[in-house]
C-alpha cells in the first residue's frame, strides 16, 4: 500500500524542520567571518558537519541521533546570548525563499516521476535503505551478503539516510526528498557566488541548472522523438556519458555524481570568497574558511571520489594565488594556512575511511580516439561560444596566441585545440590583473578539465569500447558547473556595463518572477516524465501495487522486520527487476547487480560465478538449500514470481519456517 498523503506531508515537513534546525543553529557562528553570506553558507556547512558527526557515530556504533546534540547545544547557546533578532532574520528571507523555491521545484518533478524503477535507482535506494536499516560504518552492502560498502563512495547515501533516521522519514520517501535538498542547497550556493561576483543580474549563474546542452536542440531540429531527445543529448560524444545538471536532476537518480553538486558549488563559493576577501579577513576568519574548505574537500572522496581528483588541484591553485598575492606578508600572517592546513586536514577528517577502503583503481592512459569536434561543441558549445565573443578584442590584439592550438591540431586532438584557445587568452588576462579574474579563473579551470578529458582517461573495467566513458561522465559535470558559472558571470558583468537594461519596479519584478515560477511548477505536469510507471506521489515504491502486486505486500512486510537479516532472492543481471527485494528493503542479498559489484570488488576470489551458481542451487536443489543458506548466513528465503521465472523452484519445507504467504509470494525463515 502507498503511504498516506498525510504521512507524505508530515515527512516533507519533518525533513525541512531538521534541515532548518541545523542550519539556523550554525548561522550565527558564521556571521563574523562571512557577514551577509553567513546565512547561505550555513546551509551546506551545517549539512556537512551533521554528516561528519553522524558518520563518526556510526563508526563508533553509537546512535546517529547523537549527531543532532551539538546543533541543539549551539542553538541554545545562541538563543541564550540573544544572537537571533527578528529584524536580522527578516533580512535573510531571500535565501530561505530561494532554497524552498528550488526544493519544491524539484519536489514537483519527483512528485510526477517518483518511482524507484529504472537506471541507477535500485542501487541508490538499496544503499539508502541499507544505511537506514543498519547505520554502521562502513554500511552493509545490500548486494553482497557479508560485505560492506568499503568498496564504494557512500557518504551521500549516509547523509540522507541519517537525515531520514533523525527526521523519521522512511527510505521510499527520503529517496524523493534527497534531490530536492541537493537542488535547493546548490541553488543557494550558486546565487551566493552570483552575489559575490556581480552587482546586478546575480541570478544569471542559476541558469546552469535549467540549460540543456546544444545537442538537446540539435536533436529536436533533426526530428527525433521528444521522449528520446533528453537521453540522447547526454550520449553525444561517442561511447561516453556527458550529463549536465538539468538532465541529471530531471532523470532523478540519487547517484553520487548528482548528490555531490551541492558540495561542489559550496567549495567553489568558499574558494572565491577567500580569493576575493582574504586580506580583509581576520586570522580567526581565515582559519574558519580553511576548516570549512577542508571539510568540503575531505567529504568529496566519500561522496563522489572523482570530484576530489578535480577539486584538490583547484583548491591548491586558489591557495597558491592567495599566497602569491600576500607574499610580502606571508610570514607574519596566516596566508600560508590555506596550502599548509587544508590538504592534510581534508585527509585527516575522514582518515578511517581510507584505512577501511578496499577498492580497485586504475592508472592514467592517453586517449587514442578523441572526441569529434562537432560533438564536442554540441556538448560544450554554449560556454565556448560566449568565451570567444567575450575575448574577441583580446584575439584581435594578440592573434599570434591562436598558434597555441596548432600542436593539438597536428596531433589529432582538434576538440582540445578549441578549448585551449580561450583558456590561453583567459590566462593572459589573469596575469595582467583584469577585473574579471575570478570568472576568468573559473573558465580556465573548466576548460582545463575539458582538455584533460581529450588527452587522458582513467582506466577502469569498462572495456575497450567504453574506455573513456567514466572519465568523461564524472569530469564533465564539474566542468559544466565551472564553465557555466564563469560564462554567466561574464555575461552578467557585460550586461551591467552596458547599462541599457533598466531596473524593473518592485511590482513588475514580482509579476515577472511569479509568472516564471508558476510556469516552472506547471511544466513537470505537461511533460511525460513517468516512463509508464506510477505518478502523483512521493512514495517511490507505490507503483509496485499495480506493476508487481505479488511483491508489494511482501516487500512491505520485510521492511518491518527488525534485526540483522540476510536474504536469498533471484539474481538476473544488472538493470533488471531482479535484486529488487534487497534494494527495496536494505536487507543484504547474496548477490545483486553483479557487474556493479565486479566493478567495485574485482573477482580475485572467484565469487562472481560462485554466488550466482549457489543461488540457483538454493532454489533448485533441496538437499543444498540449507547448507548454502548457512554458508552465507542467510536467514530468509524469498520465493516470488521472479524466482519462479528464473529457476525451477524446488523447496523442501524441512528446517524452513513459512513466515509469509500471499498473492503467490512465499517467504521462509531458516529455523534456528
Amino acid at each position: 500500500m502507498a503511504l498516506a498523503v498525510e504521512q507524505q506531508i508530515f515527512s516533507v515537513i519533518s525533513w525541512l524542520v531538521l534541515l532548518t534546525l541545523i542550519q539556523i543553529s550554525l548561522y550565527p557562528s558564521l556571521k563574523k567571518t562571512f557577514g551577509s553570506f553567513a546565512f547561505p553558507a550555513a546551509f551546506s556547512a551545517s549539512l556537512l558537519i551533521f554528516t561528519f558527526l553522524s558518520w563518526y557515530c556510526g563508526l563508533s556504533h553509537l546512535p546517529v541521533q547523537l549527531a543532532l546534540l551539538p546543533f541543539l547545544a549551539l542553538l541554545a547557546y545562541h538563543v541564550w546570548h540573544h544572537h537571533y533578532t527578528l529584524d536580522e532574520l527578516k533580512k535573510e528571507w531571500r535565501w530561505e525563499f530561494l532554497f524552498l523555491l528550488f526544493f519544491f521545484l524539484m519536489l514537483d518533478v519527483r512528485f510526477v516521476n517518483p518511482t524507484i524503477s529504472y537506471a541507477e535507482k535500485f542501487m541508490d535506494h538499496g544503499f539508502l535503505a541499507s544505511v537506514i536499516r543498519a547505520p554502521v560504518v562502513p554500511p552493509l552492502d545490500p548486494w553482497f551478503a557479508g560485505g560492506t560498502l568499503n568498496v564504494y563512495y557512500y557518504l551521500g547515501y549516509w547523509m540522507f539516510g541519517c537525515l531520514a533516521i533523525v527526521s523519521g522519514v522512511p527510505s521510499n520517501i527520503a529517496f524523493n526528498l534527497a534531490l530536492p535538498t541537493v537542488f535547493g542547497i546548490a541553488a543557494v550556493n550558486v546565487y551566493a557566488i552570483g552575489t559575490l561576483l556581480l552587482n546586478r543580474f546575480r541570478w544569471l549563474p542559476l541558469v546552469i541548472f535549467f540549460l540543456p546542452n546544444p545537442s538537446f536542440f540539435y536533436q529536436i531540429i533533426q526530428g527525433k522523438a521528444m521522449n528520446t531527445v533528453l537521453w540522447d543529448s547526454t550520449r553525444t560524444i561517442t561511447n561516453t556519458i556527458n550529463e549536465y545538471p538539468f538532465f541529471s536532476f530531471v532523470w532523478g537518480d540519487v547517484h553520487a555524481h548528482v548528490v555531490s553538486i551541492f558540495n561542489q558549488v559550496f567549495l567553489i563559493f568558499l574558494l572565491l570568497f577567500a580569493y576575493q576577501r582574504w586580506e580583509l579577513l581576520e586570522s580567526r576568519g581565515r582559519w574558519l574558511i580553511c576548516i570549512l574548505a577542508a571539510l568540503s574537500l575531505g567529504s568529496m572522496p566519500l561522496i563522489n571520489t572523482w570530484d576530489v581528483l578535480i577539486y584538490a588541484p583547484i583548491t591548491l591553485v586558489f591557495g597558491a594565488l592567495i599566497l602569491w598575492r600576500c607574499r610580502k606578508e606571508w610570514y607574519t600572517s596566516s596566508s600560508w594556512a590555506w596550502l599548509v592546513v587544508v590538504p592534510p586536514a581534508a585527509v585527516l577528517c575522514y582518515l578511517p575511511f581510507y584505512l577501511q577502503l578496499q577498492t580497485h583503481t586504475g592508472g592514467l592512459s592517453i586517449v587514442q580516439t578523441p572526441s569529434n569536434p562537432f560533438d564536442f561543441l554540441l556538448v560544450n558549445g554554449w560556454f565556448i561560444a560566449l568565451f570567444f565573443v567575450f575575448l574577441i578584442r583580446d584575439i584581435v590584439k594578440r592573434p599570434y596566441l591562436l598558434l597555441v592550438a596548432l600542436p593539438f591540431v597536428l596531433l589529432g586532438y582538434t576538440a582540445a585545440s578549441i578549448a585551449v584557445i580561450p583558456a590561453t587568452y583567459f590566462l593572459v588576462r589573469l596575469f595582467h590583473g583584469k577585473e574579471t579574474d575570478s570568472a576568468g579563473l573559473l573558465a580556465i579551470l573548466g576548460l582545463a578539465i575539458l582538455i584533460f578529458c581529450e588527452l587522458f582517461y582513467i582506466k577502469d573495467n569498462m572495456g575497450d569500447t567504453y574506455f573513456r566513458m567514466n572519465t568523461v561522465f564524472k569530469c564533465y559535470l564539474p566542468a559544466w558547473i565551472l564553465l557555466g558559472i564563469a560564462a554567466f558571470t561574464i555575461a552578467g558583468k557585460w550586461l551591467d556595463t552596458r547599462g541599457k537594461i533598466p531596473v524593473l519596479p518592485a511590482r513588475q519584478s514580482a509579476v515577472v518572477a511569479i509568472t516564471i515560477i508558476g510556469v516552472l511548477f506547471i511544466v513537470p505536469f505537461l511533460v511525460p516524465f513517468t516512463i509508464s510507471y506510477g505518478t502523483d506521489t512521493l512514495d517511490g515504491l507505490a507503483y509496485l501495487n499495480d506493476s508487481h502486486p505479488s511483491d508489494a505486500p511482501a516487500i512491505a512486510y520485510l521492511r518491518t522486520l527488525p534485526g540483522n537479516e540476510i536474504l536469498v532472492e533471484a539474481e538476473g543481471g544488472d538493470y533488471t527487476y531482479y535484486s529488487r527485494v534487497s534494494s527495496f528493503t536494505g536487507i543484504p542479498g547474496i548477490i545483486g547487480m553483479p557487474f556493479h559489484e565486479f566493478m567495485w570488488r574485482g573477482d580475485d576470489t572467484g565469487w562472481f560465478s560462485t554466488r550466482n551458481n549457489d543461488i540457483r542451487s538454493i532454489y533448485e536443489q533441496p538437499d543444498r538449500t540449507i547448507p548454502l543458506m548457512k554458508k552465507y548466513n542467510a536467514t530468509l528465503l524469498y520465493v516470488g514470481e521472479s524466482e519462479r521465472e528464473r529457476y525451477k523452484v524446488n523447496i523442501s519445507p524441512a528446517d524452513l519456517e513459512l513466515i509469509y504467504s500471499a498473492r503467490g509470494t512465499d517467504i521462509y525463515r531458516l529455523s534456528a
